[in-house]
């Protein structure tokens, strides 16, 4: 009788443990993944005329995978859908301005919420960090990394603090150095895999360089009154480029969505960090929406 007894408690250990030991199940709702991204990239932060957080979703709905892209498309909302995803993560959100239609359409350039319409028909929440992420010292990094460059401070920064902002002041590496702008235009080259446009004197030497993923906006006219020798962007504005190139600033110009992929890599770094395991993230490939045709040598 003792040893039945002994047995059953045993046998009991033995289950508790097993149950306590086993791995345990991913649980998190929509908006708890909102919140931890808000903390990281707040809306605060973000400019007034922009979307930051859930645009489309039931935050109490619990995760079931997550991708991660550019642009939050109907077929980016499709792609997420179909590989089981029910969040897509994005820097641009799906629409700055409300929609006033919604119905089904291929693209929102045809129904203005063709991309909300798709992500309610297809189960997925949308939220976005897009001004946002852009400020944040994440995205600061990103750039003078990739092109070995030295991150010495903001161009532009917030009035909330000196550490976030617009545009990345940056000098060469005295390993590198002296670095000539055609040298400097040939590693955006190698590393974005996509031509730029430069604007300059190939042979210059330059030191100080200014980096800014999208548009470029006012930073031209805050580099030249710095001083700076270049400034790689991901769009510059043809006028704008002309001029200050004839000022003295050299530009290179990336490509708006070439200079912005790289930041896809650092959401799904802030995904992950809030407890979405690596198996329930997809990154989606948005880097094939254009492309330049074949240069045929005569």
């Amino acid at each position: 009788m003792a040893s039945a007894r002994k047995e059953k408690a045993n046998n009991g250990l033995a289950q508790r443990a097993s149950g306590t030991l086993s791995k345990q199940a991913f649980t998190m709702s929509v908006g708890t993944l909102e919140q931890a991204l808000l903390k990281k990239y707040p809306a605060a932060d973000a400019e007034a005329w922009d979307r930051t957080g859930l645009a489309v979703g039931d935050p109490t709905r619990s995760v079931e995978g997550v991708a991660l892209a550019l642009d939050a498309t109907v077929e980016a909302v499709c792609e997420a859908a179909d590989l089981g995803a029910n969040v897509l993560v994005t820097h641009h959100p799906a629409y700055l301005e409300a929609p006033g239609t919604f119905k089904p359409a291929a693209s929102s350039a045809l129904v203005d919420g063709a991309v909300v319409w798709a992500a309610i028909e297809r189960g997925v929440a949308i939220m976005s960090f897009h001004t946002a992420l852009d400020v944040s010292q994440d995205a600061a990094r990103a750039l003078p990394g990739m092109l070995n460059l030295t991150l010495k401070g903001i161009a532009c920064p917030l009035e909330s603090s000196k550490r976030k902002g617009y545009g990345q002041l940056c000098a060469v590496r005295a390993a590198d150095a002296p670095l000539t702008l055609g040298q400097l235009a040939a590693r955006c080259t190698s590393v974005f895999g996509r031509q730029p446009r430069v604007w300059g004197d190939f042979s210059r030497t330059v030191s100080s360089v200014v980096t800014c993923t999208g548009s470029a906006g006012d930073l031209p006219e805050t580099c030249l009154a710095a001083h700076v020798d270049c400034l790689v962007a991901g769009e510059v504005k043809y006028h704008d480029a002309l001029s200050v190139s004839q000022a003295g600033l050299a530009v290179i110009d990336l490509g708006h969505d070439v200079s912005e992929l790289p930041l896809v890599a650092v959401l799904a770094a802030a995904v992950e960090a809030a407890g979405v395991p690596k198996e329930k993230m997809t990154v989606l490939d948005q880097n094939s929406n254009w492309m330049h045709p074949e240069t045929t040598r005569m």
